[in-house]
């Protein structure tokens, strides 16, 4: 038996496409022979199931064999085979029905699996990689005849008697001089170690070495046989695959190191499994954050059918959630995923909200069973709950109840409690209550005591989304404004009827202004006189909430690029009340009132870590002289 024919007569131009359009993505020519071969053998195990099939399954594997020597990969296994017939509908008719289309189309594609998986073209990807394709079958069914296959990359291919003896598809590769690259073992291992790890039937890998046989095949050259390969390279039932109930920690854990070698043991984890109205498996891990969530992202593996298909997954997941790490197995997304499909398909669609409503449960399932065990891991998931509530307005109301606010005595509140521990003492004469943050604990320590003093209290806002955050929490707070704490003098925070009376005269106060604005002398630098009491410090350094707020957005890239580009403008808050004012006025040496008036000043840019250089020296100088 033999026979030639031509794949298509329109497909003159299919193969140099394939080669050259495909190449930054050549490796996945591996995965898709691979998982070809995993599908032939899984199907052959269902046939036995059903009955259809009563010979002896054999040690069900697929196996995975190169050759340096004669340039060749070899994929083989022993699944369902095919007939001649069946190579011919599914190989030269099924893979190239769409070809005219492709040859007109490809340019549109973005990447190789778009490609694939657009034209079917899975097993043609050898053809990326390889000058020549043989394929060796033999179907499972009775009487079958082996059949042989090869094709040159040419739109020409040949059909011939094959020599197989037992059940399966054997596929060999014989590389071109362009990918050599892949004849070598650490280079397949990585390709199997990403895409094949965890396939659901066994996978060999390894060298192969070729054995003489007695006889010459039917070209007259010498018969070899492959010795026996290395051990199974991938572990055919994850964790995701089994029941929660089989599992104890220490098995989530063990997986984890798998995936991420050198991480710190995660908080805690979900196990998903739903079969309706999808299917969809995983485990997603959360990990310990340290405020910084850039270095975190795209831990998460997309597997279909335990085949590897990607770990960019924003399309799938929702964008707060791409903070976890861990992996998403779902049949319903296809193998060869394009962007474009994940970004219109309905069952992404509520995959990506089945995984947020899971997310938002086991939080609150963790807060609820275990409250102070949730405030011990609030620094390593708070900044996952807030990216969480600013991104999805579904997440936030399910977070909204175990969101914790932290003060600068440590403790920690829900939202609700917070507004409970703050309302009586810092509601303002128009009814808002004022909640004061600081950013810099450490920084703003001097802002923090008078506030303190004043019976207020301070949360702590230091994460790098906390500037979003308490913008979110004023829109969805009813008659709720934030403050940070070295917005104003602790006075004028929280606007109440009761101020200060002013010690000075009307004559002495413009006096004061006139002495300050004649030291300072600064147009970014705006002095504002001001009735407070006697216990504040005589001049404090300030920038307005608003106006920080938008440059602090500007910085983060929040679109708010017009306020970036403004120059900083502080005010100068001189309190009238203070004694230090009055000793100013006390002493007619204009310059002794320059000199305390410029020193005051620098104290309170001192404490905003706003003195440096030149002026600093200059602090320095002065106050060793007024000592």
């Amino acid at each position: 038996m033999q026979e030639k024919g031509s794949i298509s007569i329109h497909t003159e131009n299919i193969f140099p496409i394939i080669k050259k359009f495909l190449y930054s993505d050549n490796e996945i020519f591996l995965r898709e022979l691979v998982s070809n071969a995993v599908d032939a053998t899984q199907k052959i195990k269902r046939l036995a199931s059903l009955g259809q099939y009563n010979g002896e399954l054999g040690n069900l594997r697929v196996e995975v064999a190169f050759d340096a020597d004669k340039k060749t990969i070899t994929i083989s296994d022993n699944g369902l085979g095919m007939t001649a017939e069946e190579i011919k509908k599914y190989i030269n008719q099924i893979a190239f029905s769409g070809a005219t289309e492709f040859v007109e189309k490809f340019k549109e594609a973005k990447d190789a699996n778009e490609i694939i998986g657009r034209f079917g073209l899975g097993f043609y990807s050898a053809f990326m990689v390889a000058d020549r394709v043989d394929i060796e079958t033999l179907s499972y069914q009775e009487g079958a005849e082996p059949a042989r296959w090869t094709c040159d990359g040419s739109t020409e291919f040949e059909i011939s008697e094959g020599s197989l003896a037992e059940r399966g598809t054997e596929i060999t590769l014989h590389i071109n001089a362009e990918s050599e690259e892949f004849l070598d073992k650490h280079k397949l291992q990585g390709i199997l170690d990403k895409y094949a790890k965890f396939l659901p039937v066994p996978i060999k890998f390894g060298t192969t070495t070729q054995e003489e046989e007695d006889g010459e095949d039917e070209e007259g050259k010498p018969k070899y046989k492959s010795v026996e390969m290395d051990n199974i390279i991938n572990d055919t039932t994850p964790i995701w695959t089994k029941s929660p109930s089989e599992l104890k920690d220490e098995d989530y854990l063990k997986f984890y190191k798998e995936l991420y070698p050198y991480s710190e043991d995660p908080l805690f984890w979900i196990h998903l499994n739903v079969d309706y109205p999808f299917n969809l498996t995983g485990v997603l891990y959360f990990p310990k954050l340290k405020n910084d969530f850039e270095i975190t992202k795209n831990k998460i593996k997309l597997f279909s059918r335990q085949v590897f298909i990607t770990d960019e997954v924003k399309d799938i997941v929702p964008e707060f959630l791409m903070l976890l790490h861990g992996v998403i197995d779902s049949p319903d997304i296809p193998l060869n995923v394009s962007r474009s499909f994940l970004q219109a398909d309905s069952a992404v669609k509520k995959i990506n909200t089945y995984i947020t409503k899971k997310v938002a449960d086991k939080l609150s399932d963790l807060f609820k069973a275990d409250r102070k065990g949730f405030e011990e891991k609030w620094g390593d998931i708070g900044l996952f709950v807030k990216y969480g509530m600013i991104s999805e307005d579904k997440f936030y109301d399910k977070a909204k109840d175990y969101v914790l606010v932290t003060n600068t005595k440590k403790e920690n509140f829900t939202l609700a409690e917070y507004r409970d521990k703050v309302e009586a003492t810092q509601t303002d004469k128009d009814g808002q209550v004022v909640y004061i943050y600081t950013n810099d604990p450490e920084k703003q320590d001097a802002f923090i005591q008078s506030a303190t003093k004043k019976g207020y209290d301070v949360m702590v806002m230091n994460s790098p989304i906390d500037t979003h955050f308490i913008s979110q929490l004023e829109q969805k707070l009813e008659k709720t404004q934030l403050k940070r704490v070295d917005a104003d003098v602790a006075d004028k925070l929280i606007k109440k009827d009761e101020n200060p009376e002013s010690v000075l005269t009307e004559e002495q106060s413009t006096k004061v202004q006139e002495i300050f604005d004649k030291a300072i002398n600064k147009p970014a630098y705006k002095v504002k006189l001001e009735s407070l009491s006697p216990d504040e410090l005589p001049v404090t350094v300030t920038m307005d909430e608003f106006m920080r707020r938008m440059k602090d957005m500007a910085a983060m890239g929040g679109g708010m690029s017009f306020y970036g580009s403004m120059p900083d403008n502080y005010n100068v808050i001189v309190n009238g009340n203070h004694k230090l004012i009055a000793k100013i006025l006390a002493d007619e040496n204009t310059d002794v009132q320059a000199q305390l008036a410029k020193q005051a000043f620098d104290l309170a840019l001192l404490s905003q870590g706003l003195l440096t250089g030149a002026e600093l020296t200059e602090f320095v100088n002065r106050s060793v002289s007024l000592i």
